[in-house]
């Protein structure tokens, strides 16, 4: 298991789904957890709880911020670098979603899921990469998707924002890469989750006939790859992305 005892991340959206196993399991592989949260901290709290339950120690800890806005993004990472003197990890993992045909795709809908999961990760890295850079260390993980691989009908604006990360993931990679700074992105297909459990049976059933292993993802499976991106462990791998959707696409 890839050991991050010592190291300071930062995981936005991190108070439900996704973004709450992998503050979890970073937490558990030893690293302290900035738990990004953008309104009501219950979420944000409950992966604390799920901490305290476990018997993880350390200094974790919410942090608000908006990752829409670019001033709020810099203020986050200026608390976590005041609170505990450095940032070694950053997962950007914030996102929403606005699902719809093209024709009758709004304005508004194409505009937040843009700036939530694209524009969003770019404020955060930007001012991530600051502080990496001075200290010539750093991992930062991407949440992106195989609908940023392979496109998905209805999704135009969550797909061009997950395949903006890709572009994104590599480009940074390319520029921080001589300051030892690392930018990879993992990209989840299917994941259980409370979205996927309200599928009717007829379009799991469906979904499940694209993906080789022939079961869902779970959380925990995307938090284990983010783990071992931001460990040392692949201290030797950068601009890469990792499709973890148990076989629903080949390159």
């Amino acid at each position: 298991m890839s050991d991050l005892s010592g190291k300071i991340a930062l995981v936005t959206g991190a108070n439900r789904g996704i973004g709450s196993e992998i503050a979890y399991e970073l937490g558990r592989r030893g690293a302290t957890v900035a738990v990004n949260y953008r309104g009501d901290d219950s979420g944000a709290r409950s992966v604390l709880r799920r901490f305290a339950e476990a018997g993880v120690s350390g200094a974790s800890d919410t942090f608000k911020g908006d990752v829409v806005d670019a001033a709020s993004c810099v203020a986050l990472i200026d608390a976590i670098v005041a609170r505990y003197g450095r940032l070694d990890v950053v997962v950007n993992n914030a996102g929403i979603t606005r699902d719809g045909l093209l024709v009758r795709m709004s304005d508004g809908d194409w505009d937040s899921v843009i700036r939530t999961n694209l524009t969003g990760a770019f404020f955060i890295t930007r001012a991530a990469a600051k502080i990496m850079m001075k200290q010539r260390s750093g991992s930062i993980v991407n949440i992106s998707s195989v609908v940023g691989l392979v496109g998905n009908a209805g999704q135009a604006n969550y797909a061009s924002a997950k395949a903006g990360l890709i572009g994104l993931t590599k480009s940074v990679a390319r520029e921080l890469a001589s300051r030892n700074v690392r930018v990879n992105a993992v990209a989840p297909g299917f994941i259980e989750t409370g979205m996927t459990a309200e599928l009717p049976q007829a379009a799991r059933e469906a979904a499940l006939g694209n993906i080789a292993m022939r079961r869902f993802g779970t959380p925990a499976d995307i938090a284990a790859a983010v783990a071992f991106f931001a460990s040392d462990d692949a201290a030797y791998i950068t601009g890469q992305v990792l499709a973890i959707d148990g076989g629903m696409t080949f390159a």
